[in-house]
């Protein structure tokens, strides 16, 4: 059986189209030259993916800014012009936010158009990511709803009229990305699980939850040299995801200091094993991928184990990031071997 690769969600963006290695970076193209640079974008990473081997592919977020923003800029209900500072991630760092004045609304589709141009351009299996409610909730302020609670299920239900219709077009995967999860463990638990299934519900394509601990930004390293030797948050919600719809579920694995162990807990879930760090830029060898899927191996059956990075790589440099890719399948091929 040969273990499958895919990658977690966004890939750096060419200089032309927008300012490398940054988050939130602005588009340097306008109006129709736009979409036509962001479909040359992602097909140049669709090409790159085929050719290196990538089972399950994506747009590598190409047609985005942000990977919750992007989905956001055409719903209704959201002032882009009433920014507000906001604590993301449970106050981790504070960022100037959009803010929800009235009753959302999704008028018409996001990532159709982007994704049948993609569509139409592989014979790969292809997964398109979108952000989770709660880290939706927690990318953008409340000035409408009773409580982030609400304003959730909200966006749930926008969320899964838009993953109804890409399933339509033939999507492999639909992945929801919910970083909020580690930042909100008891809420999460509580109705974080459960507003997510509301995305989710009716699809009968393979459906994914990402869960990480961020890009590889200052934050988010500082951040990390807080949480002691060993990570634990996953503990928290892991029973109550396991026992959840969702397929897969999509861990950082790659020099973190989650326990291995706590793998056990989604017994029932196939798992989308970060073996590539993207905090860091040095290239993981063939071999250290391997290594490390085998230890997965020991809490996870093989058969749901697939290879993936450890988050999204938009803020990487392009060619380190393709680098990381190669090593990412040739480790996956080298496990395979060995099982």
């Amino acid at each position: 059986m040969k273990i499958k690769t895919t990658i977690a969600g966004s890939l750096p963006k060419p200089t032309w189209l927008a300012e490398p290695e940054k988050l939130w970076a602005e588009w340097k193209l306008k109006d129709s030259d736009l979409f036509k640079g962001q479909c040359e974008a992602a097909l140049h990473w669709i090409k790159f993916q085929e050719k290196t081997g990538v089972d399950v592919i994506s747009d590598g977020e190409q047609f985005r800014k942000h990977f919750v923003h992007g989905f956001l800029e055409s719903i209704q209900g959201i002032d882009w012009n009433k920014m507000t500072t906001m604590g993301i991630r449970n106050d981790r760092y504070d960022a100037e936010v959009p803010t929800v004045v009235n009753e959302l609304k999704r008028l018409e589709t996001v990532h159709s158009k982007s994704t049948e141009f993609c569509l139409k351009n592989t014979s790969n299996d292809f997964k398109i990511t979108l952000p989770g409610p709660m880290t939706i909730c927690d990318t953008i302020a409340n000035g409408f709803y009773s409580s982030r609670k609400e304003m959730a299920f909200e966006f749930a239900k926008i969320l899964n009229a838009e993953a109804l219709e890409l399933e339509k077009l033939g999507v492999h995967t639909i992945q929801f990305d919910e970083p909020a999860f580690n930042a909100f463990t008891k809420e999460a638990s509580e109705w974080g699980v459960e507003i997510l299934e509301v995305a989710a519900s009716g699809l009968k394509c393979k459906t994914a939850v990402h869960i990480c601990y961020g890009y590889g930004i200052k934050q988010n390293i500082d951040w990390k040299k807080t949480l002691g030797n060993e990570w634990k948050q996953y503990e928290d919600f892991f029973p109550t995801l396991n026992n959840s719809s969702i397929d897969q579920v999509s861990l950082e694995c790659a020099n973190s200091r989650v326990p291995l162990d706590v793998l056990k807990m989604l017994s029932n879930k196939e798992i989308l094993v970060g073996v590539i760090d993207v905090a860091n830029l040095e290239i993981e060898t063939p071999s250290e991928v391997c290594k490390l899927l085998e230890k997965v191996s020991a809490y996870v059956d093989y058969k749901n184990i697939i290879a993936c990075t450890n988050c999204g790589m938009a803020p990487m440099p392009f060619n380190i990031a393709e680098e990381k890719i190669k090593s990412l399948v040739a480790g996956a091929n080298l496990f395979t071997k060995s099982i």
